[in-house]
C-alpha cells in the first residue's frame, strides 16, 4: 500500500524548510525555516502556524525540559522563551570559521547533538570539510566529536542506545557509530547506507535529514531526489520510499498521536521556475500516512 502524501502546511517556508520535531507534550509540530532565520509552531487542530524570526540562520528546534525551546542562531545554540520572546546564547562554535549550524538532534539522555556546514553559495554546494559534529551536555558545556565534516545532517539512535547513525550529505553517506549513552561518545565509525557515486544523484539525490522507526529502519529524505527512502541500515538497501511532490526533500519526522504520521520538509531555496511549475507545492509541509511504520516520541533537551 502506497503512503498518501498531503500538504498540510502550504508554502510555509520562504527558503529552507527544515528540522522537523513533533512535540508531544503539546501536540504540534516544530519546524525552522533556515535562510528566513525563523522558527514555526504549527498544531493540526486549530491548523494555526506561529512564526518568530530571528536576525540569522534557524536551523534546529527543538524544547527544552524545563520550558522553551533550544534553537540555532547562525554559529550559536540559544533558549528560546516562545511567549516573552526572549532570546539567551548557551554556547558558540565555530568561531572566526565561515560556516553555521545545520541540523539538531537530541539523544535518549537529553543531550543535543548538532553540526555544522561550510556556507553555501547555491544548494548543495560548500566548502568542503568546514564543518564539526558537536553535543550540548546536559550541563551546558560542548563538546566535538568529528572534524571535517561537510554538511552535517540527519541524526538517529538505535533503540537499545548502542548505535548512532549520522549523515555528512556530500559524500552521500548514512554513518555508524558505536555509542555509549552514559558518557555521549561515538565510536568504530562505519559506512551503513552509501547512495553510490555521481551517477545516482538524480535518482537518490543527496541525504539530508533522517528518522528511525520503531523496526529499526531508517527513513531519508534525499534533496533533489523528491523522495524519502527506507533503507535497512544492517544490508544498506533501500527497501521503501516515499514521493514527496517537491524535488528538495530536507527532513522528515514521525508525529501524530500514535506516531505513526510522517511530516516531510523540504526547501524553496534554489528552486527554479520551471522547477516550481512542476512541483507548485515547495516550500510546504508535507504529511504521509499509511505507511505501516511507526517511531517513537522524540528526545527534548534535558539541561
Amino acid at each position: 500500500m502506497a503512503a498518501k502524501v498531503e500538504a498540510v502546511i502550504e508554502k510555509s517556508c520562504l527558503t529552507i524548510g527544515e528540522g522537523p520535531h513533533w512535540d508531544e507534550r503539546t501536540q504540534t509540530l516544530l519546524y525552522v525555516d533556515i535562510n528566513d532565520g525563523s522558527v514555526h509552531r504549527w498544531s493540526p487542530e486549530t491548523g494555526k502556524d506561529e512564526k518568530h524570526k530571528f536576525d540569522t540562520f534557524c536551523s534546529l528546534v527543538v524544547p527544552c525540559k524545563k520550558g522553551g525551546y533550544l534553537v540555532s542562531v547562525g554559529n550559536s545554540v540559544c533558549h528560546f522563551d516562545w511567549d516573552t520572546k526572549k532570546l539567551t546564547t548557551l554556547q558558540t562554535v565555530d568561531e572566526g570559521k565561515e560556516t553555521r549550524i545545520n541540523d539538531g538532534k537530541c539523544d535518549a539522555s537529553g543531550r543535543l547533538w548538532f553540526g555544522t556546514m561550510g556556507l553555501e553559495k547555491t544548494p548543495a554546494v560548500v566548502n568542503k570539510h568546514q564543518g564539526s559534529l558537536f553535543s550540548l551536555e546536559i550541563d551546558g558545556s560542548v563538546k566535538k566529536h568529528k572534524e571535517g565534516v561537510s554538511i552535517s545532517n540527519g541524526l538517529a539512535w538505535t533503540a537499545d542506545n548502542k548505535t548512532m547513525y549520522y549523515i555528512d550529505s556530500i559524500p552521500r553517506k548514512v554513518f555508524g557509530y558505536d555509542f555509549d549513552i552514559k558518557t555521549g561518545t561515538m565510536s568504530n565509525e562505519r559506512v551503513v547506507v552509501d547512495l553510490g557515486g555521481e551517477d545516482t544523484i538524480p535518482t537518490l539525490g543527496f541525504p539530508d535529514g533522517m528518522t528511525i522507526d520503531t523496526d529499526g529502519k531508517l527513513w531519508v529524505a534525499c534533496f533533489f531526489a523528491g523522495k524519502v527512502f527506507r533503507f535497512d541500515p544492517e544490508t544498506g538497501k533501500q527497501i521503501g520510499a516515499i514521493d514527496v511532490p517537491a524535488k528538495r526533500t530536507t527532513s522528515c519526522c514521525f508525529g501524530g498521536k500514535n506516531f505513526d504520521e510522517m511530516y516531510i520538509t523540504c526547501s524553496l531555496y534554489g528552486v527554479t521556475e520551471d522547477e516550481l511549475k512542476e512541483t507548485p507545492l515547495a516550500g510546504s509541509v508535507f504529511r504521509a500516512t499509511g505507511l505501516g511504520a511507526k517511531g517513537t516520541p522524540a528526545p527534548v533537551y534535558e539541561g
